[in-house]
């Protein structure tokens, strides 16, 4: 198939002045990991084929956990350097050769669907193109003693954004002719396209779509979001399946739990993950497990219960939302779930794309009453919050 508009996204830098222990990429913003949503836009938008992402080597487990369901091709291992790393994902490229390339960073992970289309739209007119929003304020020079050089003229300034459009071609060469040159210093595409003679027009940025670098940046994109989102919801959910003869462990929680029986069901019975996924949908007024993967499919048969609850969160990212919390209590004789508790935490966080500080797991144990208490089975009650743009009812 022909390959008319791909996407290079840049996930391979370190993002030192977050103030984090890991790259800043990963770092949860809305509840989805920022690398996960700089992706989503690209590959779930219309008009683009194929998306690249480009990440540093040693990512590659966390990236897969991030990645995991959307439609992106393999990553390619990132270079030292932002422009190294570029390059990287263009060479890739070089096989399916695109009519346009759109190169985005992974730290600006509030991108539209709208600007992509026009960053489309303006690299088939112009063949180089850089989304860019006017300066407010006032701009100065300053030479190296710390005084005002000249004041500038901020009608004719714009501040520059990604992702960034060329022609395909174009911008590889541009790129090899640079690296032949060791000229690696360019702090975007776009100058390096300049430098390379193209001309590169700009179009109209979102004020939106900024790149996170610095703690204050998280922390005010975090207030930004959660301002347009005061439909706060919650729901609960309740799920019990009964030990089966056999078997030599149960799934809980997302994980796999040595125990003498297995628990009867028509997917992999995990109580806590079906509990769980009833109660964001509940909080979503959007039916529940038994709707949506009725257990008189057969393709549900022995399913992880990943898919589910992944399923449900989708739901409410769907509706521009994010869930806030989980909750869990299990509720069993055996096996033993205080020493599982953290594991379990953070497999229902990975799966939700939450971090683990919003997710609780607690476990009791039904003091030998009823079939619980006899050890017959294992139940598990769920809470999920969750919030929605605000519609009038």
């Amino acid at each position: 198939m022909a390959i008319r508009v791909a996407a290079v996204v840049v996930a391979a830098g370190r993002g030192t002045r977050a103030g984090l222990d890991y790259p800043k990429q990963y770092k949860v913003m809305g509840g989805s990991p920022m690398v996960r949503e700089s992706l989503r836009v690209f590959s779930t938008h219309p008009e683009v084929d194929l998306v690249l992402p480009v990440i540093h080597p040693d990512d590659g487990v966390r990236f897969a956990a991030a990645a995991e369901g959307l439609a992106a091709a393999e990553p390619v291992p990132g270079a030292a350097t932002r422009q190294g790393s570029v390059r990287a994902g263009l060479e890739a490229l070089s096989t399916k050769a695109p009519a346009i390339v759109l190169v985005h960073d992974a730290a600006r992970p509030f991108t539209s669907a709208a600007l992509v289309s026009r960053a489309i739209a303006a690299a088939a007119k112009s063949g180089a193109a850089v989304p860019g929003l006017p300066v407010t304020d006032t701009v100065k020079l300053v030479d190296g003693d710390g005084g005002v050089a000249a004041t500038l003229n901020r009608a004719a300034l714009r501040t520059v954004q990604t992702p960034q459009a060329f022609a395909y071609p174009a911008l590889l060469d541009a790129h090899r002719r640079a690296a032949a040159q060791g000229r690696e210093d360019f702090p975007d595409d776009a100058a390096l396209a300049e430098w390379a003679g193209l001309k590169v027009a700009v179009f109209e940025g979102e004020p939106g779509n900024i790149k996170m670098t610095t703690p204050d940046d998280f922390a005010r994109a975090e207030r930004d979001v959660h301002a347009g989102l005061t439909d706060i919801r919650t729901g609960i959910g309740y799920d019990i399946h009964a030990f089966d003869t056999g078997g030599d462990h149960v799934w809980l929680g997302g994980i796999k739990i040595a125990h003498a029986r297995k628990l009867a069901g028509h997917s992999d019975a995990d109580v806590a993950l079906h509990a769980l996924t009833d109660a964001i949908l509940g909080a979503l007024a959007d039916g529940d497990i038994g709707v949506h993967f009725p257990p008189s499919d057969a393709q549900w048969r022995g399913a992880s219960s990943d898919t589910f609850l992944k399923f449900a969160v989708e739901r409410v990212r769907a509706r521009g939302g994010q869930v806030s919390h989980l909750d869990v209590a299990i509720v069993c004789e055996a096996p033993k779930v205080n020493p599982h508790r953290d594991t379990m935490r953070a497999r229902i966080a990975a799966i939700a794309g939450l971090s683990i500080d919003r997710v609780g797991v607690k476990a009791t144990t039904n003091e030998k009453l009823g079939a619980i208490g006899n050890g017959e089975g294992i139940a598990a009650y769920a809470t999920a919050t969750i919030r929605l743009p605000w519609s009038a009812p």
